[in-house]
């Protein structure tokens, strides 16, 4: 690992180290977007046999100080959850651009880190593509069932029919993988039959 790539990362995982919420991980009380980006890194690494630092580096400040803009910030409604996603990823790929040139890699590698933050070109770059069916992974391996506790079986069955349709096939067969509880496993044959 070069040293302006665990600089970097270090940048990244402090800002991930001051979310205020927590999660209970064996035992030990983590910041919930720590874990989330430690999650994220874990399946890049399934995903991908040797991803590029850009990616690397993208794929760890995916929810970049994430907590600081709440979606209750925005109105409840699905085009406020669009503009809210959207502010998300421009914001979180300013601040990692900044990190990444902080740190020492060119303004056009910090923009590349920056471009695949904001999931430029997905389908049509391979990095991107990676990105995302690195996020969907987590998703249904760390966020699912407690999202489904407060949906009805309707809206989560539509969440995940869309979720399988913006995965790669790689990306299906590692979700086909995911332990999963048997409600969670239920739901996501009765998405993928449906």
């Amino acid at each position: 690992m070069s040293s302006r790539l665990t600089e970097a990362l270090q940048r990244i995982d402090d800002a991930h180290a001051q979310d205020p919420n927590k999660v209970t991980i064996n035992g030990t009380e983590t910041p919930y977007e720590l874990h989330y980006a430690t999650k994220m890194t874990s399946y890049l690494h399934k995903r991908s046999a040797s991803p590029s630092e850009t990616l690397q580096l993208a794929i760890r400040a995916q929810h970049l100080r994430r907590w600081e803009v709440p979606r209750d910030s925005y109105p409840a409604t699905k085009a406020g959850y669009y503009a809210w996603r959207s502010f998300l990823a421009k914001r979180q790929a300013e601040l990692v651009e900044a990190m990444c040139v902080a740190s020492g890699y060119s303004a056009a590698e910090a923009g590349r880190v920056a471009a695949l933050v904001r999931k430029e070109d997905l389908k049509k770059d391979e990095e991107t593509q990676v990105l995302e069916d690195v996020a969907c992974l987590v998703f249904l391996d760390d966020q699912l069932e407690e999202f489904e506790r407060g949906h009805d079986e309707e809206k989560i069955l539509g969440i995940l029919r869309k979720t399988w349709g913006k995965m790669s096939e790689e990306g299906h067969a590692l979700a086909l993988r995911i332990e999963m509880s048997e409600r969670a496993k239920g739901l996501v044959a009765k998405a993928l039959s449906g």
